[in-house]
């Protein structure tokens, strides 16, 4: 549904997005994640234009955003940015009505629509549609910003780190509120957060990007078990404290504890495959060959070499935890 192609943002003479491609699917929850200065939100920006892109292309749904009226392709995509940005002085139904006000929708349709969404995030219409805004909490006023990017019916929603700067519970309710509204909406979202917590609870999937770059795009489980490289790796470790890499029988073999394949077994493995394959693989075979991409050779894996290579680690986490 939306396209990057070769995709690029210069200031001056620095690349702050470069050579970016990918293609994000229609009702898909997108998560842009990296550190600060990734350039993760140009590239939310440049979907809307509210930042224009220096070379490449991006398109919706096969046509080319620079083709779309400007005022059409932002009546048509919902935005939702950290600063809340309502307006104080209007109530509730009037901060969420801006855009259909402005599409000369139907008074009647108009009122229906704000109390379906009001309902949608458990807030009574009949309480809060004549409440100003700079009445409500923190949280009830994001609510309110995620509605009104909802209530023109837009078939995208960008979002750029919406819940950045509320409490954690607060937090944690509104991404069920999303991600609930997400899926009987099917609308497709964009998301830019630097918190990989929330890009797991929350995307279907997630691209990590680097200094304008991606670095790598997969589901949760995809970027856990696999990371693409060290970046990713090192991201993974600062951003969760009690990530750990998913070790693979490629581990084992680096130690050396292996026999190059001399005789057969009843149990055949690649070197990517997990460590638990491994262990349920020799609970049930004294023995595992083992194909190396590696070296593409064939060896032998048995149950010593696995009970040898977890004491090394173990004395080596103890070790680590004694100098600490």
């Amino acid at each position: 549904m939306i396209t990057f192609e070769n995709v690029y943002k210069y200031y001056d003479d620095t690349a702050v997005v470069e050579d970016f491609s990918l293609t994000i699917n229609e009702g898909e929850f997108f998560v842009l994640i990296g550190p600060s200065g990734s350039g993760k939100t140009t590239t939310l920006k440049m979907i809307n234009q509210l930042i224009d892109l220096s070379k490449g292309s991006i398109s919706i749904e096969g046509k080319k955003i620079s083709d779309y009226n400007l005022q059409e392709l932002r009546w048509n995509i919902g935005y939702v940015l950290q600063q809340i940005a309502l307006f104080p002085n209007m109530t509730v139904e009037e901060n969420i009505l801006i855009v259909p006000e402005m599409k000369k929708w139907e008074k009647d349709k108009m009122h229906d629509r704000v109390t379906e969404l009001l309902e949608r995030v458990d807030m009574d219409p009949e309480t809060y549609r004549d409440r100003q805004v700079s009445d409500l909490s923190g949280g009830q006023q994001q609510r309110i910003g995620v509605v009104r990017a909802l209530a023109a019916d837009p078939a995208i929603i960008l979002m750029d780190e919406p819940f950045s700067a509320l409490d954690p519970i607060t937090k944690n309710s509104l991404q069920e509120d999303v991600t609930r509204l997400q899926k009987e909406l099917k609308k497709t979202i964009v998301f830019v957060t630097h918190d990989m917590q929330e890009a797991i609870n929350l995307g279907d999937r997630i691209c990590v990007m680097n200094e304008g770059q991606i670095e790598q795009v997969g589901t949760a489980e995809e970027i856990l078990k696999h990371p693409a490289n060290d970046f990713v790796k090192e991201f993974l470790r600062t951003g969760l404290p009690h990530y750990k890499e998913e070790k693979t029988i490629q581990d084992v073999l680096n130690k050396d504890y292996v026999f190059e394949k001399s005789e057969t077994s009843q149990a055949d493995l690649d070197s990517e495959a997990s460590l638990d394959d491994l262990t349920i693989a020799l609970s049930k075979h004294p023995q595992v060959t083992v194909s190396s991409k590696e070296s593409g050779s064939r060896l032998l894996l048995t149950r010593e070499h696995l009970v040898r290579y977890y004491a090394e680690e173990l004395e080596t986490e103890k070790a680590g935890v004694g100098n600490g």
